[in-house]
């Protein structure tokens, strides 16, 4: 009897690519509900393997699937799945981490060229009523990139990706991570910082490029944002919880913080009340504009990226459900 992948959500227009990549040992169901919870029960009991973008999936989700055996994260982040409770099911739980590796990368060096360039200072000034005077901004956030060290937190796929476009570019390349063995600052030719103290205090440029872990939530602060240089600038293409978006806003409009890149928000997509930094920016408030960017979780996008998401995670859940080997497998390690 063909095993059951479940896709919960209408991405595609057809599932021709699924059926020739996972060909007739396995039956595909296609639904589009808000939530999990508005599954048909009968759709729960057959699932043996479940694709999620953005839905979430909880505890009590997961229950509801007594057959279940793997969960695909059709992205590369993994904390909209309750991997604790599917670690007690022994259910795999898989991501696909390199469909928008260099998507991602141009993202966060295109916010930070940018800002550090005073792109959208001098735009916003040129068309404001009456337009700016035909001079140049005096701005922190405006700096040659050779005399710059950009800071990276998080040296995986698509924190190295970052990491050679801005050694190209010119910038002094540091990184924090711990998780990393010894060796790859000399493979990549950049600085490896112990701590996370460290890395702030170099960085005049900080791209934020792990993922959400209960370490890394909250893991820039107050504390941390008044460790960086004054005047630096900041970009998170990650998740939005890792940094404290109160303590950010405060940042900018006291002045330290010159300027912020933000593809990411603490609650996606942001329902009210929503936090004081994106009101300010939606208010076109002075003391953002030109200053903060905001892409609503783009990064990733391009057709080229889509098509990718698409192959890679029925390959996973293949792999994962028929073998030879399951991969991209998140690890109790990285809960």
């Amino acid at each position: 009897m063909p095993l059951t992948v479940l896709y919960s959500e209408a991405m595609y227009p057809d599932d021709t690519e699924e059926r020739r990549i996972f060909g007739p040992e396995v039956r595909i169901l296609r639904r589009e509900p808000a939530t999990l919870a508005e599954l048909a029960g009968s759709d729960c009991a057959e699932t043996d393997g479940l694709m999620l973008f953005r839905l979430f999936a909880s505890a009590d989700d997961i229950a509801r699937f007594p057959k279940l055996r793997a969960i695909v994260r059709m992205g590369v982040g993994y904390d909209r799945i309750d991997r604790q409770a599917a670690a007690a099911r022994n259910i795999l739980v898989c991501n696909v981490p390199d469909y928008g590796t260099a998507e991602v990368a141009d993202h966060a060096i295109a916010l930070v060229l940018a800002l550090r360039r005073g792109l959208l200072l001098h735009h916003e000034a040129q068309r404001a009523d009456p337009p700016a005077p035909w001079v140049v901004i005096n701005d922190p956030m405006i700096r040659r990139l050779e005399v710059l060290t950009l800071g990276i937190v998080g040296l995986g796929r698509i924190g190295t990706a970052a990491a050679l476009r801005a050694k190209a570019l010119g910038f002094r390349v540091i990184f924090f991570d711990p998780y990393l063995p010894n060796g790859v600052d000399r493979a990549l030719g950049i600085t490896r910082c112990a701590t996370l103290e460290d890395l702030l205090r170099q960085s005049e440029t900080l791209s934020i490029h792990a993922p959400l872990t209960p370490e890394t939530r909250g893991m820039i602060g107050g504390p941390q944002l008044a460790a960086l240089p004054k005047g630096a600038v900041i970009v998170n293409t990650a998740r939005g919880p890792i940094i404290d978006f109160d303590a950010l806003a405060e940042a900018l409009r006291n002045g330290h913080i010159s300027a912020a890149g933000l593809d990411v928000a603490p609650v996606e997509p942001p329902v009210e009340p929503i936090p004081e930094l994106l009101r300010a920016y939606r208010a076109r408030e002075p003391w953002v504009l030109g200053r903060l960017i905001i892409t609503p979780h783009s990064a990733f996008h391009t057709p080229e990226a889509w098509h990718d998401i698409r192959i890679k995670s029925a390959e996973t859940m293949r792999a994962a459900l028929l073998g030879p080997r399951p991969q991209n497998v998140i690890t109790p390690e990285m809960f």
